[in-house]
């Protein structure tokens, strides 16, 4: 009887200590993937992707026309007036700059739409770590980034990201 209860205590003992070291052990996310890899992230990545390949495809259409009227302007040089070829360099200048801006401006937008998709994301994201940590008594979360070594069984990275898969399908980034 005395042996029963020593290996009851025993159990007891070790199951409240187990409990109390897995709480108390930080558990890491590796962000980055869940960004990249989760269903939302993937759609608006290659949204993005899209966006950006068309944008770039239009300016190159567009530069590649401004150089064969620049071709064509050197070949005139000697056919039209000083006066009229410097007008014509001036145009063709103007239509570089614009390019130029535009280039600039789509890449900015590209970067923006990006930058929202992400906060989108963590916005989302957040409630679902709370609660996953609430659900399995977890006091802190790391980002695998800040990591230098950790035991693979404190990922929580693929729970998470099933998670949020079932909660965002998709970001609007219209």
């Amino acid at each position: 009887m005395r042996t029963l209860r020593k290996i009851i205590f025993f159990t007891l003992f070790t199951i409240l200590i187990f409990e109390k070291v897995t709480a108390e052990s930080p558990h890491y996310i590796d962000f980055k993937y869940i960004l990249n890899q989760s269903e939302a992230g993937k759609k608006a990545q290659n949204f993005l992707k899209s966006k950006l390949e068309k944008g770039i495809k239009n300016l190159q259409d567009r530069e590649k026309k401004i150089q064969d009227e620049e071709k064509q302007i050197i070949q005139k040089k000697k056919l039209i007036t000083a006066d009229e070829y410097k007008k014509k360099v001036v145009d063709l200048r103007k239509k570089v700059s614009k390019l130029q801006k535009e280039r600039n401006t789509l890449l900015e937008t590209v970067a923006k739409d990006r930058a929202k998709a992400r906060n989108i994301l963590l916005k989302n994201l957040n409630p679902i770590v709370k609660d996953y940590m609430n659900e399995n008594k977890i006091r802190m979360v790391i980002d695998k980034k800040n990591l230098l070594l950790a035991d693979e069984q404190l990922d929580i990275t693929n729970q998470i990201m099933s998670l949020l898969n079932k909660k965002l399908k998709s970001i609007s980034l219209n």
